[in-house]
């Protein structure tokens, strides 16, 4: 497979890789995540018990307000946090908490809904500062 590129918004937070893990369903840092687990907790959820330190998320929109941007933070300085959260449309709060974090996040990709663009197992590289994730792997199980 030969990468593909995918533009958006440019983001916040230093250029990163790693697996995807993709839903769209919606997600809240306070309501949908054990944070000392490492897990998705809240059993509605369309990723409950996955884990997702260490991986690209990618959701469909931000949920909660200001305990989830100052989350975003706590998670990242104890190393149980996503390397990157990729959205349709993320909400400015969530954008603050990310930068704060250091945490990769970009929305709004040009070419349609990123939850079906992205694939959970796709090895991604997302450079916030120029709007570009690129699909340098396909998973295709």
């Amino acid at each position: 497979m030969t990468s593909i590129e995918l533009r958006c918004h440019v983001g916040v937070g230093p250029k990163v890789d790693g697996v995807a893990l993709v839903t769209d369903d919606n997600f809240s840092a306070r309501y949908d995540l054990d944070r000392i687990k490492g897990i998705f907790s809240r059993p509605q959820h369309k990723l409950a018990d996955e884990s997702y330190v260490d991986k690209i998320l990618v959701v469909n929109t931000a949920k909660g307000g200001v305990a989830s941007a100052w989350m975003l933070h706590e998670m990242a300085s104890r190393g149980m946090a996503p390397r990157a959260i990729l959205f349709n449309r993320v909400n400015p709060i969530l954008a603050q908490g990310a930068a704060l974090a250091n945490m990769a996040m970009c929305d709004r990709f040009n070419d349609g809904d990123v939850t079906n663009l992205i694939k959970t197992g796709d090895h991604v590289m997302v450079q916030p500062d120029i709007g570009l994730v690129t699909i340098l792997r396909r998973d295709d199980r």
